[in-house]
């Protein structure tokens, strides 16, 4: 544990089109560039020694570290308090012209001493392509520039830098009220300048400016505020803004079991987690990013594949759309606390998930509420989906969870088959559009009569996750929020319960059970927090208000200081999984939403036009 930092103990700054995470010791450990799905720079986090990392902190054995965002804002401060005095890191990414893509990004680090007296340590080590390729290095009275044949980076100040082997290194003292800092730009052909602070503090209020204007467009007044605004930052982070793509998470490789292999990469867009990102979005105001990534989504419609030749769709492309998303190991790194393999690309990229056709459409279904509509070219794409659909949905696949131990006849597939063809048919009727309204809603029935009928274990009392399996599963709960389930149903009660006995611990709850239900990979695995915020959910929805505020509240206590959440949550309350995950934090913010809804309104109020959540009507 020394050689790693937790992954709770970061923050998260980006300019949105790429990001980076800095740990509470002032190290930027992990920061990919030009775009999120680029080659790392810093890369310690996976390896300590190969990967690469930029450290500026307070240079003292004896010193207590705090971390906190400049209020509204996605500015890191990182607070140093030693004998001698009291100092700050302050970082961020200016934000220029996001909607255009560009090779030009800068990474601002500045130092502040705000009491006594400070002595900063300032140790800059890039390992460009993951620690795979070797670069120049040019020192100046004013910087350096570190070179290779596809990326420059150039670090502007500060003065007194020298040279250690293939790094920089510097120290900067400071007495109170004094700033320092320095700017790590990646731009071909730039020129190291030391810059002043004036420079340093015009970028902070620009930076600070956009992003509280930015959260001034939210209409969320509910109970929880604060973790739902940074939930929205976040999810505005993780946003590729020339195409409206949202990254699961910005990292690569961070474990789901520590020492084990569930180690994957979640710098691409699932068409899943992102059409469920559009119910949050509305449901906070942000229809400009709704429909940024409704246009993204369009695209990828539009330029699916002949229908004859296999799936419409795949289930995750890089965020310009490309499917190219090959699979392979990066052996020469040791791993998150030697959790190998350490995989970049994904190849669950070509499995047939039949789910993600439910999600897409109840996307939207629900931004067509809202005013986004489709045209008539889409409209023609999307009904050689629902008529793909129509034949192919009683399919095997391999699921929401991406297992890789066979094909099943998962019953949440089906659920959101169904919620597929009744948005479909939903959309012809409210628009008169053409359609093959005979088909659609006969298959619909279909689908719904097999999760009746098979997808229910009469043993179990419990809808159960795939027809071979008496194995709960926890995106069944899904079931009421997408207006499959009537909450009251006592057949929806009885899987609540059963969930409730064999899958949540504390209010967190598991996935599933992989010893019972093998899913083709080695190890256990924590909560899965978006399934968490779902229970909060259907909790609410079945008139359990209490319990689902409590169960609410208590997840915020496992967040990290910041508010942040990775994908997991471990058996001692350890963040898990790529860091920060955008699936948890769009769930914090519907469950927030429906759940403010339900207290004030009251479980006998109807609250299916509520526009930020899952809800059916």
């Amino acid at each position: 544990m020394d050689r790693y930092p937790l992954v709770a103990e970061h923050g998260l700054i980006g300019d949105l089109q790429t990001a980076a995470l800095v740990s509470t010791d002032g190290t930027v450990d992990w920061f990919c560039c030009p775009r999120f799905d680029s080659p790392s720079v810093f890369a310690s986090l996976l390896d300590r020694d190969k990967g690469g990392r930029f450290r500026i902190a307070a240079d003292s054995d004896d010193c207590v570290v705090k971390q906190l965002y400049f209020p509204d804002t996605a500015i890191l401060i990182t607070r140093f308090m030693t004998p001698d005095g009291v100092g700050e890191v302050i970082d961020f990414m200016p934000i220029q012209d996001p909607r255009n893509a560009s090779d030009r990004h800068r990474l601002v680090r500045a130092v502040r001493c705000v009491r006594g007296q400070m002595r900063f340590v300032l140790e800059c080590s890039p390992r460009f392509d993951y620690g795979r390729q070797r670069h120049d290095l040019e020192v100046t009275e004013e910087g350096a520039v570190f070179r290779t044949p596809e990326l420059q980076l150039t670090l502007h100040g500060p003065a007194g830098l020298e040279r250690d082997g293939d790094d920089v290194r510097a120290t900067m003292t400071l007495e109170a009220g004094d700033v320092d800092g320095v700017v790590l730009e990646a731009a071909a052909d730039t020129t190291p300048r030391h810059l002043s602070p004036a420079e340093l503090l015009a970028m902070f209020d620009e930076t600070a400016v956009f992003w509280r204007k930015w959260l001034a467009g939210s209409t969320y007044r509910g109970r929880w505020r604060e973790m739902v605004h940074r939930s929205a930052m976040t999810l505005k982070l993780l946003t590729y803004a020339p195409t409206g793509a949202l990254v699961a998470a910005p990292t690569a490789g961070l474990p789901e079991q520590v020492g084990g292999e569930r180690n994957w990469d979640y710098r691409y867009t699932w068409i899943r987690d992102a059409s469920f990102s559009v119910h949050a979005l509305l449901g906070l105001g942000f229809t400009e990013e709704a429909a940024d990534f409704m246009r993204w989504l369009a695209d990828r419609v539009e330029a699916q594949a002949d229908p004859g030749s296999g799936p419409p769709l795949r289930i995750m492309y890089r965020i310009d759309g490309s499917p190219d998303l090959d699979e392979e190991s990066l052996d020469h790194l040791e791993g998150y606390l030697q959790s190998t393999p350490v995989r970049i690309g994904n190849g669950a990229s070509g499995q047939l998930q039949l789910d993600i056709y439910g999600e897409m459409l109840y996307a939207i279904w629900l931004a067509d509420r809202q005013g986004i509509q489709v045209g008539q070219a889409g409209w023609a794409k999307l009904s050689q989906i629902a008529d793909w659909l129509s034949e192919h949905w009683d399919q095997p696949d391999e699921g929401i969870w991406e297992t890789r131990g066979g094909r099943q006849n998962f019953t949440y597939g089906r659920l959101m088959c169904w919620v597929a063809l009744d948005r479909m048919v939903r959309l012809a009727r409210a628009h008169g559009r053409p359609a093959d309204l005979t088909r659609w809603i006969t298959e619909r029935d279909r689908i719904y009569g097999w999760i009746m009928d098979v997808g229910w274990n009469t043993e179990r009392g419990a809808f159960t996750q795939h027809d071979k399996s008496d194995v709960l599963d926890a995106a069944l709960l899904m079931l009421p929020l997408t207006g499959f389930a009537v909450p009251a149903d006592p057949m929806w009660l009885s899987t609540l319960e059963a969930m409730e006995d064999e899958l949540v611990s504390d209010s967190l709850v598991y996935r599933y059970n992989p010893s019972a239900s093998p899913d083709g990979l080695r190890g256990e695995e924590g909560t899965f927090s978006i399934c968490t915020f779902w229970y909060v959910d259907a909790l609410a929805r079945s008139g359990r208000l209490e319990q689902a505020r409590l169960t609410f509240e208590k997840m915020f206590t496992y967040a990290n200081h910041l508010g942040l959440y990775a994908e997991e949550i471990g058996l001692t309350g350890e963040q898990l999984g790529n860091f920060p995950q955008a699936f948890t934090h769009l769930s914090l913010i519907n469950a927030a939403l429906n759940l403010d809804h339900r207290l004030d309104h009251g479980t006998g109020q109807d609250p299916l036009r509520h526009s930020g959540g899952l809800a059916h009507d």
